[in-house]
């Protein structure tokens, strides 16, 4: 009976995601994300090559869901806030892999750049047909979407984990969501009037 390959990438690339977003990079062991996997060891080095090529994997289909669960839309950017923030809320430990990433290795991926830059574009598109104030640098623009739509969940002491300590209430959720999509809307709205 032939191994499935595919079905065992799988298994350990939801394994690292959970051991690299709970410990980073530096202390994500192998051996738990095995198994964590039911998989033997070695196959992460066969499959990934070594740890930090595996947290690159890790990234990179997160990155690649993320596109596809929520696709940019500059000509909506309160919409496309709103749904990165859904995301997150449905995704928990994917702000902090992402996190662990500006820690351990801060800078752009290729994949990353490659995706600023056409998001980019799109605003500026949108910014020049008058759907977004003009007023802004399109990449200022993006990184402001961005940053008001992971706010919530990145807020140091803040009220990230909600009264409770055990995660928001739905009335609150939904109000939180208001508030990024609303905050999103007025930084992002064209002037009244064209001026």
């Amino acid at each position: 009976m032939a191994r499935d390959s595919s079905a065992t990438k799988a298994r350990l690339l939801d394994a690292a995601f959970s051991e690299f977003a709970a410990y980073g990079i530096a202390g994500a062991r192998v051996d738990r994300i095995a198994e964590a996997a039911q998989a033997n060891k070695r196959l992460i080095y066969v499959y990934y090559g070594n740890k930090e090529q595996l947290f690159d994997a890790v990234l990179q289909r997160a990155l690649e869901t993320g596109a596809e669960s929520v696709p940019f839309d500059a000509e909506d950017l309160p919409g496309y806030a709103g749904a990165v923030f859904d995301h997150l809320v449905a995704q928990p430990a994917l702000i902090r892999l992402m996190l662990w990433k500006q820690l351990e290795r801060p800078g752009a991926t290729d994949t990353e750049s490659a995706a600023y830059r056409g998001k980019i574009a799109a605003v500026e598109a949108a910014q020049k047909a008058g759907h977004v104030d003009a007023a802004m640098d399109p990449a200022d623009v993006l990184t402001l979407v961005i940053g008001l739509s992971q706010a919530w969940f990145g807020a140091v002491g803040g009220p990230a984990a909600g009264e409770s300590g055990t995660g928001w209430e739905p009335e609150r959720l939904a109000h939180h969501r208001t508030a990024v999509t609303e905050a999103v809307r007025r930084a992002t709205a064209p002037p009244r009037g064209g001026a």
